[in-house]
């Protein structure tokens, strides 16, 4: 407990917390790290995001907007955003991925209510968030020629590739007007299931929320059922994206614009992977690129992708997409 952040034991004394028990949580992507505190039997989460590298005043502003308009954020006990403290309620452990390794059988179940919930909040005004425009698109797509291209030693044509992107999105930029408050990282791994489960049925719990925009409805969804993280079976998507479009009356180009999106995020996934790995030293993301780069493959095979389809063909040779990305060196 000696690697515990300076200021804790202040903070916890002013939030009320003094002497709790304190269990760090292991960490992942990000310079934020996570304790467990419990005191007379009263469980709490909390989040430590220091300043310069990390700011916690996005989450908390998420957090609230989230709470108000319906949807299940965790409560905020404390916070201290200026040195970088979130003292929140403690959702537990049931995170739908690992409940779902434990019970294989509720996978529909879990991922019904998941989409279920974004229909929900599809169906609410969109928060005060700043817009998911092409700026912010080609940014996150540019991850890919920025650090997975640049590390397979690839010589690519740069401006042809913002140029396909512009012509495929340029479709969906005005169906997503006025625009849904979208998440960005809405998973299995990001989704706590709060009470006790039937056939995955029951309350989830949404963490991880902090960079939300407002953009389209499609982006979550493939977040969800082109899980980077864990295997979602072709038959499952399929079967999901049919009962949002049931649930929304969305139809062919809601479709389309879920095959523009899902290019566009597994593109940057593959990029943010490489650069955890290359720049962060967290080698375990490497082994997760052949799953983004199947669905980002089956995403290009869309009509709607035809010009970013064109550029991969030109610019990854066809060995290293057979080799679902390649090996990063």
């Amino acid at each position: 407990m000696n690697d515990l952040p300076e200021g804790l034991d202040s903070f916890l004394a002013s939030a009320g917390w003094r002497g709790a028990e304190i269990h760090p949580i292991p960490g992942d992507a990000s310079f934020r790290r996570y304790f467990r505190l419990r005191k007379a039997g009263e469980p709490a989460m909390l989040m430590h995001a220091p300043p310069p590298h990390e700011d916690p005043k996005p989450f908390l502003h998420v957090a609230r907007w989230l709470s108000n308009s319906g949807q299940r954020a965790p409560d905020i006990i404390a916070s201290d955003p200026e040195a970088g403290w979130v003292l929140t309620e403690d959702f537990g452990d049931d995170r739908m991925r690992d409940w779902l390794d434990d019970n294989p059988a509720g996978e529909e179940g879990a991922y019904a209510e998941a989409v279920d919930a974004l229909v929900r909040l599809h169906r609410a005004d969109a928060g005060p968030f700043e817009p998911y425009d092409m700026a912010v698109y080609q940014r996150e797509a540019g991850l890919l020629t920025e650090w997975y291209c640049r590390h397979m030693g690839l010589d690519i044509d740069e401006v042809g590739y913002q140029q396909a992107w512009d012509t495929a999105l340029a479709p969906l930029m005005a169906r997503q007007q006025p625009g849904v408050t979208v998440l960005r990282d809405y998973h299995a791994e990001n989704i706590m299931l709060l009470s006790p489960r039937r056939d995955g049925k029951g309350e989830q719990g949404l963490i991880d929320f902090q960079d939300a925009l407002v953009g389209h409805p499609a982006y979550d969804l493939v977040s969800l059922l082109q899980d980077a993280r864990r295997d979602v079976s072709q038959q499952l998507e399929r079967s999901m994206l049919s009962r949002y479009c049931e649930h929304t009356g969305a139809g062919e180009e809601f479709l389309a614009d879920y095959a523009r999106l899902g290019a566009q995020r597994n593109a940057k996934i593959v990029g943010i992977f490489t650069r955890l790995a290359k720049r962060d030293g967290k080698q375990r993301y490497l082994a997760m690129i052949p799953r983004v780069w199947h669905a980002m493959e089956r995403d290009l095979a869309h009509p709607a992708l035809e010009p970013v389809a064109a550029w991969f063909a030109q610019n990854i040779p066809q060995n290293i997409r057979d080799a679902s990305g390649g090996e990063i060196r």
